[in-house]
């Protein structure tokens, strides 16, 4: 900031408090994957499988004995002790179908309030729109345990209603974008602030590992709830919907935003634009973003749900190292993103490259390297360091999204921001609950090797539609039915349009 601005500029402070937001609707998503680790009786459930299998044979007069392929699970890691290292069971025997139900509800609250939280945030304030989707997610968080102990249905529910309320934050927090990231910095801007959901994945699972390993599960939701309650209150202190509405901002900086962002989708006053559906849903640049989303997320929810029970079952870790493993992917994402937006911004302002290559470069890295790991995991084996690595190279790539279509919505169309988000993200929600349930039924009595090669090829597989979809059809620039109806308010106010225009502006309404 020039010299007599303020010391920490307010959309720093923006970016950081969103950034923090998001890692604790994301933390409080993932410690589900690690809890469950330690809430399921392994024992049981084997107990169980062999009593069925018993009956099984008995019924039908045979005298077979169970089998376990060689490929079942990588041997148990030599410590160079003879210690037996104790089975860490919970006391919950749900079996692999009815975990990834309980992994999944999240995801069917998630898809139903996209929509609505966009538009809300839109028309009305996207402050408090973000600030109900956490506290619902803290309040809700620390009533797991309760539900958990009345039954799986009760953590369906509850697990749900995590989801109605996270579903708003990302439509909204697109909305605030608009108003707070300038031009110049908007890369930089938007991979700090989505930065926050690998930044509270690489908090929450060593942290719930460590809260599980010595105190019990049911420490991981009390302790993470509340410790979340203090955001609550700072981002009521700090944060306004727009730099002309905060009270305290400096006079440089507010200016700095108006000479800025005129034209730029800036300004105090909430959108009450119709959207131009017909207009919207003929673009091409609209389904690409929408097409990587989906697909992207098939492969992030594959990392972020399904990593620890990988880990656990194939690859034989425990619940520490679990926990601690499975962040460092994660804390290699949240530095990759700072480093790659940084860059790109430095690229974009020297005028080597343009909007679009920046979208689709970033796209490109964020799915065809992803999509390289994954192959490479499945032919790793039982290579420890080779799987982790491969799995830290490819969460890290995946940062791509960050630069790449998780920011095009604004640049194609900033006065739908929010509803432009809210769509992409609302299919982009289906792999959340495909993906528990896919991998459930794949491992269902059988965790092995060959199980998981064919959920990591598919994996692979839906990554490679994402880089050809939106290297085809994507765009960085804005796109006419952006200003449909803004410029339908200036015909009426006098203003001259084109004829260009007016046809947009009547097609739009159709």
């Amino acid at each position: 900031m020039a010299e007599g601005g303020p010391c920490i500029p307010a959309r720093y402070i923006f970016t950081a408090l969103v950034s923090i937001g998001l890692a604790i609707i994301y933390g409080l998503k993932v410690n589900l994957s690690v809890a469950i680790v330690v809430m399921i009786n392994s024992t049981e459930l084997a107990l169980m499988a062999l009593a069925a299998d018993d009956h099984h044979n008995s019924h039908h007069g045979t005298n077979e004995s169970v089998s376990l392929s060689p490929e079942f699970a990588c041997p148990a890691p030599d410590t160079g002790s003879n210690v037996t290292v104790a089975v860490q069971d919970g006391p919950f025997a749900w079996p692999e179908p009815t975990q990834g139900l309980v992994l999944g509800a999240y995801f069917w609250g998630y898809i139903l309030t996209q929509i609505p939280g966009g538009r809300v945030a839109e028309m009305f304030s996207a402050k408090w729109v973000i600030w109900g989707s956490v506290l619902v997610n803290v309040v809700f968080t620390i009533l797991t345990p309760l539900a958990a102990n009345l039954s799986y249905i009760a953590v369906l529910v509850v697990r749900f209603i995590e989801g109605l309320g996270a579903g708003v934050s990302l439509p909204a927090i697109h909305v605030m974008l608009t108003k707070w990231a300038l031009p110049q910095e908007r890369n930089m801007i938007s991979s700090l602030a989505y930065a926050g959901m690998a930044l509270g994945t690489v908090i929450s699972l060593p942290f719930s590992g460590i809260l599980a390993a010595a105190f019990g599960w049911e420490a991981v939701f009390y302790v993470q709830g509340g410790l979340a309650m203090v955001w609550c209150l700072l981002w009521l202190i700090f944060v306004y919907d727009s730099p002309q509405d905060h009270p305290r901002i400096h006079p440089v900086e507010l200016e700095l935003f108006e000479t800025s962002m005129q034209g730029g989708g800036g300004g105090h006053g909430h959108s009450n634009l119709p959207v131009p559906w017909k207009a919207l849903l003929k673009s091409g640049p609209f389904w690409a973003i929408l097409v990587a989303h989906t697909c992207n997320n098939f492969g992030w929810y594959m990392l972020l749900v399904e990593l620890p029970t990988y880990m656990k079952h194939i690859l034989r870790f425990n619940i520490s190292e679990n926990a601690g493993l499975s962040a460092v992917p994660y804390l290699s994402l949240w530095l990759f993103s700072v480093v790659w937006s940084n860059r790109l911004d430095w690229a974009k302002s020297k005028g080597w490259i343009t909007t679009t290559t920046v979208r689709k470069l970033s796209t490109a890295v964020g799915s065809l390297l992803p999509a390289l790991c994954f192959v490479g995991v499945s032919f790793a084996g039982c290579d420890r360091q080779a799987a982790v690595a491969l799995m830290t190279l490819g969460t890290m790539f995946i940062a791509g999204m960050y630069c790449g279509f998780l920011s095009n919505h604004i640049d194609i169309a900033s006065n739908y921001a929010g509803t432009l988000m809210a769509l992409t993200n609302t299919a982009a929600t289906i792999p959340g609950f495909i993906v528990p349930v896919f991998v459930g039924e794949m491992t269902h009595g059988n965790q092995s090797l060959g199980q998981w090669q064919i959920i990591f090829f598919t994996t692979s597989a839906v990554l490679l539609v994402e880089l050809i979809v939106y290297t085809l059809l994507a765009s960085g620039e804005e796109q006419p039915w952006n200003r449909a109806y803004t410029t339908a308010a200036e015909g009426k106010n006098g203003t001259h349009m084109s004829p260009e225009e007016e046809k947009l502006n009547q097609t739009s309404r159709a």
